[in-house]
């Protein structure tokens, strides 16, 4: 070794100096990495403590129990919950994915800039806003609370997060496929639902299911227009029972074995998210494998 590679190395001092920043920074980011992670274990773990004991054959099967009695399940609450999610879906899942493709595929830059613009600030909008528009735009007209305007509210939450995944996953498609196909002749459209969308559909589902886990909490927007009920919704024009509506009023309520069976209902809500969230996490996988 030379003399000039050797002035190179650094001193004994100043390598050990570097050894104990880098294993200081190391150890900075493992303890943000555990205040980050902390307060999820920590729901957990109180919802597990508080609502495990309530869960068992009657909550899911069983109605609400009058004022006072105990015992009584939230099973018009889950199915609610269920049906809340799929009118949802059937509003916000189309449109969303068709604004994605139009941001994608069509429109000038200009106008492509002032939608995402407008989709980004959606995106930051109180779920209480959305559910006092519909308020305003279903409810009051009808003069009824509905299943219907809770859906509604809940899927055009959904419409902003769901265009703008679906634009992101499809811009990641290759130029390329797109260019084979109009030198064989195919059709635009054809490309775009046969090539472009089926390449990029794991990513639009996986969208898809993250803004379905966004909105399946949300309590506020439904006060406004699902409202809640004690029965079986036969008809969806009338109040309609949700998770995030019985929980609300379990826990506001005086009575002991509503608030165990309000932490229950945060149980089952909770696993229904992280369910989700898991089911992303495989397919963002599965994705990730096949690229």
């Amino acid at each position: 070794m030379n003399a000039a590679a050797i002035n190179c190395l650094p001193s004994p001092g100043l390598a050990l100096r570097r050894r104990w920043a880098s294993r200081g920074m190391t150890m900075l980011m493992g303890a943000c990495a555990v205040v980050v992670m902390a307060p999820l274990f920590l729901v957990i773990y109180f919802l597990l403590r508080e609502g495990a004991s309530a869960l068992d054959w009657n909550f899911f099967t069983q109605l609400p129990k009058p004022t006072g009695e105990v015992g009584g399940g939230m099973a018009n609450a889950i199915v609610g919950t269920l049906e809340l999610l799929g009118m949802a879906a059937l509003i916000g899942v189309p449109i969303g994915v068709m604004g994605g493709v139009y941001l994608s595929e069509y429109g000038s830059d200009r106008v492509n800039n002032w939608i995402r613009f407008a989709a980004d600030v959606l995106n930051g909008v109180p779920s209480i806003v959305w559910g006092m528009v519909v308020y305003a735009l279903l409810v009051i007209p009808f003069k009824t609370f509905s299943a219907y305007a809770g859906g509604v509210a809940l899927g055009l939450m959904m419409v902003p997060l769901v265009m703008r995944t679906t634009e992101e996953v499809l811009i990641l498609v290759p130029q390329s496929y797109r260019e084979a196909g109009l030198a064989l002749g195919i059709a635009r459209w054809k490309i775009i639902t046969v090539i472009v969308v089926k390449t990029a559909l794991k990513g639009i589902v996986t969208g898809v299911l993250v803004a379905l886990a966004r909105v399946a909490g949300e309590t506020a927007p439904l006060l406004f227009t699902a409202l809640g009920n004690s029965f079986w919704n036969r008809n969806l024009g009338q109040p309609i029972a949700a998770l995030p509506l019985q929980i609300f009023s379990y826990s506001i309520s005086p009575y002991d074995d509503w608030h165990r069976q309000a932490w229950a209902g945060a149980l089952v809500l909770m696993l229904l998210i992280l369910g989700l969230n898991i089911f992303v996490r495989v397919l963002s996988r599965g994705k990730s494998a096949a690229s």
